[in-house]
């Protein structure tokens, strides 16, 4: 296994220019991340504030206890204690079979960032991933893609509940999911560690009963050894912990909306796209009733807080009874999030993917609002594995890995296709294309003066013969593709492989294509390399 690193532009533009600090991306934030003492000023600022480290150890360690753990986690909850601790936090939703790659690649950029921020503070900094499993979206969770044929085909679980449901309530079918798990592995074929690889997964989901205590199993089983802590930001006992910040966001509703708003002004103010669906009577909370999400707006000159095409209200005095009784069934939006996060955490650093970059830089002011500073956003190691076949076939082909990644290879295809494409029997074909057309013109000129009833068998004549003309074409390129069918395959599987769907690697392929090829060593392999946070894309070699 080898690691080299490329410039590839990120995602959105945003997320480019913080990745660079340039202005005027780099004012939207508080830290600039280029600094070489970035991590030892935002460590003095934490050491200024109060964090209930104890009480947040024992609701992780409730959490952790029916989940994979080892040694090294017990450690990793120990220094959570200390006063001196930090964290490398970084948080996804709970997609089934851990989700798209890029979840991985997330939870390797906060083990590798704590262990080396750890060594050059010398202080605990311990590695933590926040579960979004009080997200409502089943179908951006319910589905993996793998290779059917020449394709990456969706294959989404069956189940759909209809309601506006948390994934960490999302009570899923044993046999359902064994099912949907055999079509999976299915797919991915039998290899040499296939039997134990599923067995293991299987295991997890007969043990699981939530989408979101499947995804904990998982990632658990796969980093248990290297001190990681998870919690799920939909926990009950962590509702417990954070009923002053619900009850802060009760008072300053309409005020955490202005501060959001007006920094999305300043954003559009310099050609940015705001990334936060927020309104001026945006409460920035839900609210769980009736095993639905729902999201709550304000009413200030009522004080009551409401919910959109419901007759659903209520004051914030009632409100702020029922958070007290029952702090469960309140969760978070975009925008409260990230303030809860800072509120429970001592937070070194935060691990992001490009999209959060943008959404965070609409935050600033809410930030500032509570005397708060969001900590360092670090852009997540972005990784492509490039398997032996593949890397063969990119050279065969003539082409660059870095040139794949940036543009794929259709165009690179249709510019071989071309050139042993017979382009005089193309031509001859459009000619004659071309020449019925003005013949047929003729025709309809003539019949329009002399036999109207005939015009529109003679257009349907016309017809027919491009038709069979187009046919005609499409078999003569049939052929090309046949007989050059083994070059054209490779295009196809560097595509599928590197760029599939015309996508990021890590947007598409799952994790457990490269486990049921090579076992659970090959986590292994990929926590020993040397990662650097230098904001370079990261291809390995496998």
């Amino acid at each position: 296994m080898e690691i080299e690193s490329i410039v590839i532009p990120a995602t959105n533009d945003f997320a480019s220019l913080y990745m660079e600090q340039k202005e005027p991306v780099k004012g939207f934030f508080h830290y600039d991340i280029t600094e070489n003492e970035v991590y030892k000023n935002r460590y003095n600022d934490l050491m200024k504030q109060n964090f209930n480290r104890k009480a947040l150890a024992a609701c992780i360690e409730n959490y952790m206890e029916r989940f994979p753990t080892s040694e090294e986690t017990r450690k990793s909850l120990e220094k959570l204690q200390n006063e001196q601790s930090t964290v490398v936090i970084g948080g996804q939703q709970a997609g089934l079979l851990t989700g798209p790659l890029y979840t991985i690649h997330k939870v390797i950029s906060i083990l590798k960032l704590a262990e080396q921020q750890e060594r050059n503070l010398g202080t605990p900094v311990i590695p933590v991933f926040w579960i979004a499993g009080e997200d409502h979206d089943f179908l951006e969770i319910n589905h993996v893609y793998t290779e059917v044929g020449n394709k990456m085909k969706k294959v989404n679980f069956p189940e759909q509940k209809g309601l506006k449901q948390m994934a960490s309530d999302i009570v899923y079918d044993k046999e359902e999911m064994q099912k949907w798990l055999e079509t999976i592995f299915m797919h991915l074929g039998e290899r040499k560690y296939t039997k134990e690889v599923f067995a293991s997964v299987l295991e997890a989901s007969n043990r699981s009963e939530t989408i979101t205590d499947f995804f904990t199993t998982l990632i658990m089983t796969l980093f248990k050894d290297y001190g990681l802590l998870v919690i799920d930001a939909a926990d009950p006992h962590l509702r417990e912990l954070e009923k002053p910040v619900f009850a802060k966001v009760m008072e300053q509703a309409s005020l955490i909306t202005e501060k959001v708003l007006n920094q999305q002004e300043l954003l559009a103010d310099n050609g940015f796209n705001r990334m936060i669906e927020i309104h001026p009577q945006s409460a920035n909370l839900f609210l769980y009733e009736g095993k639905e999400r729902l999201l709550l707006d304000y009413d200030s000159q009522l004080d009551r807080f409401k919910v959109e095409k419901s007759d659903w209200q209520m004051d914030r005095q009632d409100l702020c009874k029922k958070l007290q009784e029952t702090p469960e069934i309140f969760s978070n939006n975009v925008v409260t999030r990230p303030l809860m996060q800072e509120f429970l955490f001592p937070s070194l650093a935060f691990i992001a993917g490009p999209g959060e970059i943008a959404y965070w830089g609409e935050l600033k002011q809410a930030f500032e609002l509570w005397d708060m500073k969001m900590p360092p956003l670090i852009p997540r190691i972005n990784i492509t594995f490039i398997e032996s076949n593949i890397e063969r076939d990119v050279h065969d082909l003539q082409l660059t890995t870095e040139n794949v990644l940036k543009n794929g290879v259709e165009k690179r295809k249709k510019v071989y296709l071309d050139s042993v494409t017979d382009q005089h029997l193309e031509t001859m074909l459009d000619d004659i294309n071309q020449y019925l057309e003005e013949r047929y013109r003729s025709i309809f000129e003539r019949l329009d003066d002399t036999e109207r009833g005939l015009l529109p068998l003679a257009q349907k004549n016309l017809t027919f013969h491009t038709k069979q003309i187009e046919f005609l074409k499409k078999k003569a390129d049939w052929f090309v593709q046949e007989r050059y069918k083994s070059e054209v395959a490779k295009y196809e599987r560097v595509e599928r492989s590197l760029r599939p769907n015309g996508s990021p690697q890590e947007r598409i392929w799952n994790i457990f294509y490269y486990l049921n090829e090579r076992g659970d060593q090959f986590i292994h392999q990929l926590m020993s390399l040397p990662f650097e946070f230098d904001g370079k894309h990261k291809i390995i070699k496998i």
